[in-house]
C-alpha cells in the first residue's frame, strides 16, 4: 500500500512515494525484492542468505545502534550514485553526499521499524536541476541471533533526457522553438534537432507499478513555439495505444505550462487506418484521434505519408500537415535501378492512387518510361484474399509500393504474383517499417531481393541485424526538420512536399 500521506513530516520531504506493499518497476530493485522474499527465512533472511547475490547488485548495511548510523558491508559502488564516492566499512555519516545519506537512514529506519520491505522514490536533483527518478527499496535482514538489524538495499535509476546542447541555434524567426522527443523517437528527435542546430530539451518519463505514465517538461515552456516528435507505433512494452496516451497527455502538460503553440509531430500516426465504416457500426479511429489531440491543446499536427491524406486532413479541426517521402525513395531507388526496366506495383488497389504518383515521380528522375501493375485484395476479420493481377512485369525489375509494412502478408502475396509474371528482381519500398507479428517469417518466405523503408519507425535492431544487406533505412530527419523550419517561420510546405529536403539522396 502507498502509505506516505500517513507518515512523518519528514519522510515526505525526502520522498514523493512510500510503499509498504511493494511492487517494484525497475530490474535492480525488482531482483532484490524477489532475492529476499525467496530466502526469507521466519521474520527476514540474514545477511549470509543474500550476500552471493550482492557479489552482483545492491547493497547492505549493518546498523550500528549506539551511534544512530549504519555502516557499508557490501555494494558501495552500487550506492555511489546516492553517496558519492564510499568505500565498504564507511559510515553513512561519513558519505559525502549528506541529502543521500539522510535518505537511506530514514528509509533504513522505517523497514527495521516495520519489519517489512519499504520502496520509495524520489527526484535527484543537481544544480538546481532535475535530472533522474530514483527508485529505491530496503528490505530488513536478521542477524545472527535473529534480530533485525541490518538491510538488504536496491535501486533503480532512470536519467531524464537531459541531452548536452547543441551548437548554437540560427535564428528561426522571433519565438524561441522548443523541441522535445518521447520515447523510442528520441534518436530521430536528436537528427532533427541537429539538422536545425537545436538541442532536444530535457523532460521525464516515468512508468508506474500498474503501468501507468507520468510525462512532463523539465524547462518552462511559456509563450514558446513547441514540436513534440513522437512516432505511434507500436513496439515490445509500448503500443500505439500507450504512446497516444503518453503524448496527449505530454501536449496537456506543456499547454498548462503556457506553451503559445504546440505541435504534435508523429511521423507515424497510428489508427490512420480506419478512417471510414466498412461495416455497420465500425468506430472511425482516425476522427477520434484527431478529436483526443484537438482536445488536449494541440494547435497542429504533422505526419509523413498518411494511409489516406483526405482522410487524415479531413479528421482535423486544426491544421493538419501530411509530408511524404516518396522523394526520398524515389530518389533511393532511380540510383538503384539504373538502367534496368522498371515498373511499380500496388500491393491492393486501395493504394493504387499512391504508387501511381510514385511512379510518375521515379519515371521523370529515370527519364524513361515505368510500367505499373496492382493485385486485387480484400480484408475480412483479419484474413486477406484476393488473386487477381493486372500489370506488365515480365522481364522488369519491380518495386512493390506501399505505406507501411505491417504484418508482411499484403506485401508477400504481391512479391510472389510478380515474380510468377516474370518479374526480374523484388523490392518492397514503404515508408513504415512497423514489422509486426510474424512479418519476419511472411516476408523471408517471399521473393524479396530488398526492402526499404524509412526511420519513421525506430529501426528493429534485430530485424536489421538479421536481415543484412536486404534491409535498407533512409532517414526522414531533414524532411522533418526543413519542415518545422518553415512552419515556424512561415515558410511554404507545398513547395516542400513538391522537392523534398535539400541534399536529400
Amino acid at each position: 500500500m502507498t502509505t506516505l500521506a500517513e507518515t512523518q513530516p519528514f519522510l515526505k520531504r525526502l520522498f514523493e512515494r512510500l510503499d509498504l506493499a511493494p511492487q517494484p518497476i525497475g530490474a535492480e530493485t525488482k531482483h532484490a525484492l524477489d532475492h529476499w522474499r525467496t530466502t526469507r527465512r521466519g521474520v527476514a533472511p540474514t545477511f549470509a542468505d543474500v550476500v552471493a547475490d550482492l557479489r552482483h547488485s545492491g547493497f547492505a548495511f549493518r546498523a550500528v545502534p549506539e551511534a544512530r548510523d549504519y555502516e557499508i558491508v557490501i555494494g558501495a559502488k552500487a550506492v555511489a550514485p546516492l553517496l558519492g564516492d564510499v568505500a565498504e566499512g564507511a559510515r553513512l555519516s561519513e558519505a559525502p553526499d549528506r541529502r543521500g545519506a539522510v535518505r537511506l537512514r530514514r528509509l533504513f529506519d522505517e523497514a527495521l521499524r516495520i519489519g517489512e520491505p519499504a520502496l520509495v522514490q524520489f527526484t535527484l536533483v543537481e544544480n538546481g536541476r532535475d535530472r533522474a527518478g530514483v527508485e529505491l527499496l530496503a528490505a530488513p535482514l536478521a542477524l545472527a541471533d535473529g534480530a533485525l538489524g541490518a538491510v538488504l538495499g536496491a535501486m533503480s535509476i532512470q536519467r531524464f533526457e537531459t541531452p548536452a546542447p547543441a551548437r548554437a541555434a540560427p535564428p528561426l524567426g522571433d519565438e524561441t522553438i522548443i523541441m522535445f522527443a518521447l520515447g523510442s523517437s528520441r534518436a530521430l528527435g536528436e537528427r532533427v534537432a541537429r539538422e536545425l542546430g537545436l538541442a532536444l530539451a530535457p523532460h521525464e518519463e516515468r512508468r508506474f507499478e500498474d503501468d501507468e505514465r507520468k510525462v512532463r517538461p523539465l524547462i518552462g515552456v511559456r509563450d514558446k513555439d513547441v514540436y513534440v516528435i513522437s512516432s505511434l507505433d507500436g513496439e515490445a512494452g509500448d503500443s500505439g495505444a500507450d504512446k497516444l496516451i503518453r503524448l496527449l497527455f505530454f501536449i496537456g502538460a506543456l499547454r498548462d505550462a503556457g506553451a503559445a503553440r504546440v505541435t504534435a509531430v508523429a511521423p507515424y500516426l497510428s489508427y490512420a487506418r480506419k478512417d471510414r465504416r466498412t461495416k455497420p457500426l465500425d468506430p472511425v479511429a482516425t476522427r477520434y484521434v484527431a478529436q483526443l489531440l484537438e482536445g488536449v491543446g494541440a494547435h497542429r499536427i504533422v505526419t509523413i505519408d498518411a494511409h489516406n491524406v483526405a482522410a487524415f486532413e479531413n479528421a482535423f479541426r486544426i491544421e493538419s500537415v501530411a509530408l511524404d517521402a516518396q522523394a526520398l525513395l524515389a530518389r533511393y531507388l532511380a540510383h538503384r535501378l539504373g538502367a534496368e526496366p522498371v515498373a511499380v506495383v500496388s500491393p491492393d488497389l486501395g493504394g493504387e492512387k499512391r504508387a501511381e504518383l510514385f511512379r510518375q515521380r521515379l519515371e521523370t528522375l529515370l527519364a524513361r518510361p515505368v510500367a505499373k501493375g496492382f493485385m486485387d485484395k480484400h480484408r475480412s476479420m483479419g484474413e486477406i484474399s484476393g488473386e487477381i493481377f493486372a500489370g506488365d512485369v515480365a522481364g522488369r525489375a519491380v518495386v512493390i509500393l506501399d505505406d507501411l509494412i505491417s504484418s508482411g502478408g499484403t506485401m508477400a502475396r504481391a512479391a510472389h504474383a510478380c515474380r510468377t509474371h516474370g518479374a526480374t528482381r523484388i523490392v518492397l519500398a514503404a515508408t513504415h517499417g512497423l514489422f509486426a507479428r510474424d512479418a519476419e517469417t511472411a516476408l523471408r518466405m517471399a521473393p524479396i531481393d530488398e526492402i526499404v523503408v524509412t526511420d519513421t519507425v525506430a529501426p528493429r535492431e534485430a530485424l536489421a541485424q538479421r536481415w543484412r544487406g536486404r534491409l535498407v533505412t533512409l532517414g526522414v530527419a531533414a524532411l522533418l526538420a526543413e519542415a518545422i523550419a518553415r512552419l515556424h517561420g512561415g515558410g511554404s510546405i507545398d513547395e516542400l512536399l513538391e522537392t523534398g529536403p535539400k541534399g536529400a539522396p
